[in-house]
């Protein structure tokens, strides 16, 4: 079907980035229902640095190959799939798979990249994007001239969230090392050092009457402050566990202890609302809806990116040969926006 041959990145086990493995083997052909892919662009994600460790709190076996998301080029379609989709750019979350020269998607999960936006810029903003526009959106339903906290505000997710919120009228306070401050200051968003400041204080200082809405990635004991700096009828919408990245013991527990706090304060009476967002949540019981809802929702940020309200923060552009470099990178937490990673 195709001259080139297949090359993907697996990871074997619990190891060092230098011990990913490359393989080499023939490109797969699309099943029914599916498309194969040439991959153009993929990312590394929080959730690869979890899943190098087995910390992934809905962790693959292993081995496998890596990727929880990528942009590329349809090259053949399997039955019952529209053969008019060969040669579109699309770009898919997948969770795992994307760390390859050539990926085999269901037809149902790809979206159509918008003419003039790159495979590279297309990546930032797959499952950076969508997790940001959904909290955002779907759960904290941010409006104008609220006050919302992102913490990590540099990072993958936060460097779009950031740029969502500003673009939705709200003002954006945002945790970050100083060297970052200057770079969110001309996005609009107020610095706050999380290393040398007293993020709480700060953040009080600057609202006084509290926050409407905080997005979390970091979790452990500092979702506490996060819920606290909330002004009544705010909301927090936790989405992971940085802080835990690499404790020991069960993989599960600090996801537990999260839902479990989430619990608790949605049954306090109190007009603040919790929540612990995932972007797979619903998938089993509504596969079509989640699709659905998924399409719209990364439709409206690529439609954000051509308007210009979110410009695409690449970090640096690697070779899928250099992905252990791309993964020592991205776990260093030295760098702004996304590691994209190219064939």
């Amino acid at each position: 079907m195709n001259a080139e041959g297949l090359v993907e990145v697996v990871l074997p086990g619990k190891v060092e980035p230098e011990g990913l493995q490359i393989r080499h083997g023939a490109v797969p052909a699309p099943g029914p229902g599916q498309v194969l892919i040439r991959m153009e662009a993929t990312g590394v994600s929080f959730a690869e640095q979890q899943m190098r460790r087995g910390r992934y709190y809905d962790q693959p076996a292993f081995p496998f190959v890596p990727g929880y998301d990528l942009v590329g080029t349809v090259l053949a379609t399997g039955a019952g799939v529209e053969p008019g989709l060969a040669g579109t750019r699309v770009a898919a979350l997948i969770k795992v798979g994307g760390w390859a020269s050539h990926v085999i998607v269901h037809a149902a999960d790809v979206v159509e990249v918008p003419e003039g936006v790159g495979a590279a810029e297309a990546e930032t903003v797959v499952v950076n994007g969508i997790t940001a526009w959904q909290m955002l959106h779907r759960k904290a339903r941010v409006r104008a001239g609220q006050t919302v906290l992102v913490h990590g505000a540099n990072g993958g997710v936060g460097s779009v969230l950031v740029q969502l919120a500003r673009a939705a009228g709200a003002k954006v306070i945002g945790t970050a090392s100083a060297r970052h401050h200057d770079a969110l200051r001309e996005r609009g968003v107020v610095p706050v050092d999380h290393r040398t400041e007293d993020v709480a204080a700060r953040v009080r200082e600057l609202a006084p009457r509290g926050v409407d809405a905080v997005f979390d990635h970091v979790g452990g004991r500092g979702v506490v402050d996060s819920w606290r700096l909330l002004a009544p009828g705010g909301t927090l919408v936790s989405y992971g566990s940085a802080s835990t990245r690499d404790d020991e013991g069960s993989k599960q527990w600090p996801v537990l202890k999260l839902l479990g706090r989430v619990w608790l304060w949605n049954a306090l009476p109190n007009r603040r609302r919790a929540y612990f967002y995932n972007v797979w949540a619903g998938r089993a019981l509504a596969e079509d809806r989640f699709r659905a809802r998924l399409r719209a929702d990364l439709g409206e940020v690529f439609a954000a990116l051509q308007r210009g309200e979110v410009t695409a923060q690449i970090a640096v552009e690697l070779p899928l040969a250099r992905v252990a470099d791309a993964l020592r990178l991205a776990e260093s937490g030295t760098v702004a926006g996304k590691i994209v990673l190219n064939p």
